[in-house]
């Protein structure tokens, strides 16, 4: 056995390097230095430094050219899992940047800390093919979440909130811990791909079919799928803004990431079939009824939503159905095409929860009669807040319309010769329709709804507009240049 080689396990895992060590100056800075400074002075050299080290991080990931297996795929670096984490790096730095007008906490350092913990637990989570890897990084990342889903003492549904998330997703992990012991029982190994040569030509035995149940539970709870949804409108509601911005963005991206390289890779084999009619036992039918549930009843109940955080969440519900088509396709084409839907949308969301931050802090409150004419109060805001609900809905030519073309397309290719998996391509298609209704009702109070005589204008800070005009900005670009992204999937 080859002695281990510690400077090249720091070598490949270098971003998240950076990352560990910027936690540690900020906390330390935030701790010495800035101890006596203003809540905004904090802030913002607190950003600054986060910003700085990410944008190294994701400069050296995507930099470097580098493939390579370590320890039999507990740590698996590759030009993909790198792009991705630029992506987390990316959606990391617009986070902090909309944090830093906030007055929900004064422990500043903790705060950032948690952030950028959350994204190293993301970031070794795309770059594993090992369960045991795939388990830790993701409860790593969750403890985190959960944390700053607690931030806000000045609500008590924060803390309500906090509690919900962490109690179901210490469900979603004892789910996930058992079926992965039990495919571990079944192929004698913990390597996706082992596990994945194990289980050839052996059929559906039901130890595989109660891994193949007990796996897709877990990851229903971390991408809120229906019917394990039940933490995410308490949780987005609750949280501070910002937390509910990364909860929806970064923590999407590598849940779906890993969730379709286990699905597609781990279980291979074992697919069974979805399509109309031909209903064939194994995962692709388990993920398809996630996949209808999850749409109908999200875009549903988002119609009846007044609070905005809680619409966007259960919007968030649906889209996690529109994505879960990408893992069910299982085709490298559909697996690309969902990697460009989750990026862009967690763009599009970090972008509308910025807005909804701004809004919150100046008027109180996220319901949507507090929107009620700011297009008058705040024109670019609105202008913002434009972009991105009609990005969520699917308009052309914002990155959220070409982001379902190329999932609703790849998806009908993956069987083209049957067209088995039309019906839930009709299905999410029809639910985006109805989707329109609630983006609308929004940017009616927006747009056409008077405010109050006595509201005043709303002054959104000035990293706050940066961030997201940037934001809308990349929304516009990827939808009219898809390209650009698409090139690295």
């Amino acid at each position: 056995m080859n002695p281990v080689n510690y400077l090249q396990i720091l070598q490949l895992a270098a971003p998240e390097t950076i990352v560990t060590l910027t936690v540690l100056v900020v906390l330390g800075a935030d701790l010495t230095v800035l101890r006596g400074k203003s809540l905004a002075a904090r802030f913002n050299v607190g950003a600054l430094l986060s910003i700085l080290g990410c944008a190294s991080a994701a400069v050296l990931a995507f930099t470097r050219h580098v493939e390579f297996n370590l320890f039999n795929g507990l740590l698996v670096v590759s030009q993909v899992s790198d792009f991705v984490k630029v992506a987390l790096l990316v959606l990391t730095i617009f986070t902090v940047l909309i944090s830093t007008s906030g007055k929900f906490t004064d422990h500043v350092g903790e705060y950032l800390s948690l952030i950028l913990l959350g994204t190293i637990g993301f970031m070794f989570l795309v770059s594993t093919e090992d369960l045991l890897m795939i388990f830790i990084s993701l409860e790593f990342a969750s403890l985190a979440l959960y944390i700053i889903t607690a931030f806000n003492k000045h609500n008590e549904k924060s803390a309500e909130a906090a509690l919900k998330y962490f109690l179901f997703g210490g469900m979603s992990a004892a789910f996930l811990l058992f079926g992965f012991s039990l495919l571990y029982g079944i192929s004698g190994s913990t390597n996706l791909r082992e596990i994945a040569a194990s289980l050839a030509g052996k059929g559906l035995d039901p130890l595989l079919m109660v891994a193949i149940v007990t796996t897709a539970i877990g990851f229903g709870f971390k991408v809120a799928a229906v019917p394990f949804h039940l933490w995410a409108p308490d949780a987005y509601e609750g949280a501070p803004t910002p937390s509910a911005a990364f909860i929806g963005s970064g923590s999407k991206v590598a849940s779906f990431y890993i969730a379709a390289k286990m699905m597609m890779l781990g279980f291979a084999g074992a697919e069974g079939n979805a399509g109309w009619h031909n209903f064939i036992s194994g995962w692709v039918p388990v993920v398809a009824l996630g996949a209808a549930l999850s749409m109908v009843l999200g875009n549903l109940t988002a119609i009846v939503q007044s609070s905005v955080k809680r619409m966007l969440a259960y919007s968030a519900i649906a889209h996690a159905g529109y994505m879960l088509l990408g893992v069910l396709s299982n085709t490298p084409l559909s697996a690309s095409a969902m990697m460009f839907y989750v990026i862009t949308y967690a763009l599009t969301t970090i972008g509308a929860f910025g807005v909804v931050f701004v809004v919150e802090e100046a008027t109180g409150g996220d319901s949507i009669k507090n929107f009620n004419g700011l297009s008058r109060r705040a024109p670019g805001l609105s202008l913002c807040l434009l972009i991105f609900l009609l990005s969520l809905g699917g308009i052309p030519p914002l990155a959220g319309f070409i982001g379902k073309f190329f999932l609703f397309s790849a998806t009908v290719l993956a069987d083209e010769k049957h067209l088995g998996l039309l019906w839930l391509v009709i299905l999410a298609i029809a639910m985006s329709a109805v989707s329109f209704y609630y983006y609308l009702r929004v940017l009616k109070a927006a747009y056409v709804e008077d405010a109050a005589a006595d509201a005043p204008a709303i002054k959104v800070p000035a990293l706050t507009m940066i961030a997201l005009v940037l934001l809308a900005a990349l929304v516009i670009l990827l939808g009219c240049a898809p390209g650009l992204l698409m090139r690295y999937l």
